[in-house]
């Protein structure tokens, strides 16, 4: 239940929401250099196409975020990536709402963006096995944040929602296992081939 539909959040939350993601957005598209284009549009496409498979957990389901692995990758440019991917599942499959689509943000982009900034000083310095090591934390760390995410915003919604907050919450632990495995073998395979690419130097000698 990371997409939100319109009429579940109380106003306050959809206008919270709303100015904190327009201000992450408009930092992300402002601090995007044109090189960085091709890549954000790949990473774009890949969360577009992997959030739209969703998997029964329990009384909700759940789908690959990736916001771990684009906030190592793009940094702030994860959320205008996100928002891009957001706002056409919205139009075009309904996948959550377009009331709630700055709320939907925060809790899949800025939490990657977030974890991944405090984490770069170790993946900077670190080999390439240690890097994916770090990486798939990052990416369970940001699930978790999702999920944190996803709640608080329910219960600050309305009372009635916080019987099923933790239930909720609770079905994005196996997905964050998920992810921390799926990133830490893409941070370490591309601090290996492509550091470039993760904003380390491009160096071949990189230790293993």
């Amino acid at each position: 239940m990371a997409h939100i539909p319109d009429g579940v959040l109380s106003l306050p939350v959809l206008l919270a929401g709303g100015a904190i993601a327009a201000g992450g957005l408009a930092l992300g598209v402002k601090r995007l250099d044109e090189a960085d284009i091709p890549k954000t549009a790949i990473l774009a496409a890949v969360f577009f196409v992997a959030s739209l498979v969703a998997v029964p957990v329990g009384p909700s389901s759940v789908h690959l975020l990736l916001g771990g692995l684009m906030g190592l990758v793009l940094g702030v440019g994860a959320i205008p990536a996100v928002f891009v991917g957001l706002l056409l599942q919205a139009v075009l499959f309904g996948f959550g709402g377009l009331s709630s689509l700055g709320v939907d943000v925060i809790d899949m982009a800025f939490p990657g963006v977030i974890l991944a900034a405090i984490a770069r000083p170790w993946i900077d310095a670190a080999p390439p096995a240690r890097a994916g090591l770090i990486g798939g934390i990052v990416a369970a760390l940001a699930v978790l944040g999702t999920a944190a995410g996803v709640s608080a915003a329910l219960a600050l919604s309305a009372a009635e929602y916080l019987p099923s907050v933790k239930i909720v919450a609770v079905t994005y632990l196996p997905l964050a296992a998920v992810e921390a495995v799926v990133t830490g073998f893409v941070v370490a395979f591309l601090a290996r081939v492509k550091p470039e690419v993760l904003g380390r130097p491009a160096v071949a000698e990189d230790a293993a």
